[in-house]
């Protein structure tokens, strides 16, 4: 059994609706009052906002935290991506990679140099 298309009515003069010519999508802000529409045509749709969003970004322009760069120099984004890749080297002090055991006297002198500048707690 075939179905045939659902239409909408048309109305009793069988002519559609007229859709409004104008819709405006507003943001108001704090204790503001939505503006009237100044043609009777016209649609004003209002959202309402804290008055501290005035002046910011909106949320779905704004970075997210792993977006934003900055907050680090060079040299520390360098030595923290040394320190994630030592343990595969040489020199490195363990059991990891080609002559990792070697490296054991330089991770104790990294360490207390570390301690030194104050980026780590010495240990007792």
């Amino acid at each position: 059994m075939a179905s045939a298309p659902a239409f909408a009515d048309d109305g009793p003069q069988g002519s559609s609706a007229a859709l409004p010519e104008k819709v405006s999508f507003l943001t108001t802000f704090g204790e503001e009052k939505c503006p009237e529409a100044s043609d009777p045509e016209e649609i004003v749709v209002c959202a309402t906002a804290p008055e501290g969003d005035r002046y910011r970004i909106p949320k779905n322009l704004r970075k997210d935290e792993e977006e934003t760069q900055g907050s680090q120099s060079w040299t520390s984004a360098v030595e923290s991506l040394d320190d994630e890749a030592r343990p595969m080297r040489p020199n490195s002090c363990s059991v990891v990679g080609s002559g990792g055991f070697t490296g054991c006297t330089q991770a104790m002198l990294r360490e207390w140099f570390a301690a030194r500048r104050g980026k780590i707690a010495a240990s007792p």
